[in-house]
């Protein structure tokens, strides 16, 4: 990475949705292209028919490997050369399909280092599979590939929050019996690195959202905050990091308390991408964050309605790539201050004052 501009691995996403659309008029900014050298995982065919329909002009040097990429340059690696057939606006086991093997092929190329980074292009959740191997979702894709006990920690990050979640996608009467103290620790604490070293946020301060809407005004003993998040927080407290709460999800997003912390831990996915998407508006970025590989996507899916109609806004992809670029730097720079304690970037200091000031009864917010 030294010797050379970041190298970002784009995968197509699903073949009839929007993801060449995006890439696209992404690249048409000639300022992208001193940012990074991007790298198209696809199919150059495919590519070629998009660029038709969409009447835009965008060129591309076709690569057989990362290896060959040009600076300054929209490069397209071959993933596959076989024909297939292109039914813009409609999923289909072929579009799916090539989603996978995109991205497949964009893994390898960054765990051997030709790569520093991916951003996924949008799939389809329900056709998202090779075979009868149903992946529906790309960390779930990632985690299968690069196998081992590591689990991948989904965010959604935008402009004014940074926001991780304990459970994965799950029916809500599930997650009562999925959430563990052992979980949660986990969770906050892969978050913790994550805001550390992905971020470069010293000493990050993270909310813990409860599990029930009234938890702050009853003392149930059986409650989900009282047997297992309170124990949880006290334990990360006792490690050395800042972690607060729990906080109920209506006023700490009513009251604007999310504006004091560097990152949010909700429970389930619905307790905290409705209120992400309605204060943050602008669409942010997906993150497959506590993995090896750095991985990004745009907070949007395939959007099949607007696939081949020129009506699709890339800003979402522009920050996906964005993101990518830093947090492969960031993670290179401090797992470099890692190796050397004399160049260490980051000195923590525990306040305690801290943990007055985020009370869980306290509901004055910090002023910025």
């Amino acid at each position: 990475m030294e010797d050379r501009k970041i190298r970002i691995a784009i995968t197509h996403g699903d073949t009839n949705g929007i993801g060449y659309e995006m890439i696209f008029k992404t690249f048409a900014e000639p300022e992208m292209l001193e940012l990074c050298t991007p790298i198209i995982y696809g199919s150059p065919k495919v590519a070629a028919y998009h660029r038709n329909v969409l009447d835009l002009q965008a060129n591309f040097t076709i690569i057989n490997n990362a290896e060959e990429a040009c600076e300054r340059r929209l490069n397209l690696l071959t993933v596959f050369e076989d024909d297939m057939k292109v039914d813009i606006g409609r999923p289909t086991e072929e579009s799916g399909e090539a989603a996978v093997k995109a991205l497949e092929k964009a893994i390898d190329d960054c765990q051997n280092g030709h790569v520093d980074a991916i951003v996924g292009a949008p799939v389809c959740d329900s056709n998202f599979k090779v075979g009868k191997t149903m992946y529906g979702e790309q960390t779930y894709f990632l985690e299968k590939k690069l196998g081992g006990d590591a689990k991948a920690l989904r965010m959604i990050v935008g402009k004014k929050m940074r926001m991780a979640f304990v459970t994965t996608e799950m029916p809500l009467k599930d997650v009562a019996e999925a959430i563990t103290q052992e979980l949660v620790e986990e969770k906050a604490a892969a978050l913790h690195e994550t805001l550390l070293r992905d971020f470069r946020i010293t000493n990050p301060r993270i909310a813990v959202l409860a599990m029930n809407p009234a938890s702050a005004n009853g003392n149930d003993e059986n409650m989900e905050e009282t047997t297992i998040l309170k124990p949880a927080i006290e334990k990360l407290e006792k490690e050395g990091r800042q972690v607060f709460g729990p906080y109920v999800a209506e006023e700490f997003f009513g009251e604007a308390q999310y504006t004091a912390f560097d990152g949010i831990l909700a429970m389930y996915k619905d307790q905290g991408v409705i209120p992400y998407r309605t204060i943050e508006q602008e669409n942010g970025l997906k993150m497959s964050a506590a993995m090896p590989v750095v991985m990004t996507m745009p907070d949007m899916g395939p959007e099949f309605r607007k696939a081949g109609k020129n009506e699709v806004d890339e800003q979402t992809m522009r920050y996906a790539i964005y993101s990518a670029i830093d947090i492969a730097r960031n993670r290179a720079t401090y797992d470099e201050a890692k190796k050397d304690p004399l160049k260490k970037l980051y000195h923590e200091k525990r306040d305690e004052s801290e943990k007055v000031r985020f009370n869980i009864q306290k509901k004055q917010v910090r002023e910025e």
